[in-house]
């Protein structure tokens, strides 16, 4: 449970909660918003399946290689991940960068049952990429409160 201080008749999460509470947000979300940068400069957003995640620091989905977000990515790494639970008003943003992975390890590593009927050429079609979104920021909004902070690094990474 998050203890909410106030401090002048302000909600203040503290940050060591919001670091434990967004874990537990991305670890129960199947789904996240992605957001990008298209080619005039105006921010996109996507609702990606969450295919795994290594703390709050790199989150994996996967798309179609030829998709508009791809292309928006390569030119401009730079983006953000928002997860939310509406019942308990929380959210999560994660700003960092989304790098586009093609190598055949990552893509057996990620491929699920069902994926055929996106990548009819299987798990080596062409047309199958893994984003993986690497944070740098976090911002954890609860109770009308918010903080931002830091990610820490991941040891060895």
């Amino acid at each position: 449970m998050i203890k909410i201080k106030e401090k002048g008749g302000k909600k203040i999460v503290q940050k060591e909660d919001a670091l434990r509470e967004g874990l537990m947000l991305v670890a129960s979300s199947k789904i996240a918003m992605l957001g990008t940068i298209d080619e005039q400069g105006y921010p996109n957003v996507k609702a990606l399946i969450k295919m795994e995640n290594e703390g709050l620091k790199r989150i994996w989905f996967t798309t179609n290689k030829s998709s508009k977000r791809v292309s928006q990515l390569m030119r401009n790494p730079k983006s953000c991940v928002y997860f939310v639970d509406l019942d308990q008003r929380r959210g999560l943003m994660l700003t960092g960068t989304t790098h586009i992975i093609t190598d055949s390890q990552s893509k057996r590593r990620f491929w699920r049952e069902g994926n055929d009927k996106y990548y009819c050429l299987g798990m080596f079609d062409p047309d199958y990429a893994i984003l993986c979104f690497t944070a740098k920021w976090g911002n954890y909004y609860h109770a009308l409160s918010n903080i931002t902070f830091r990610i820490p690094i991941i040891p060895g990474s």
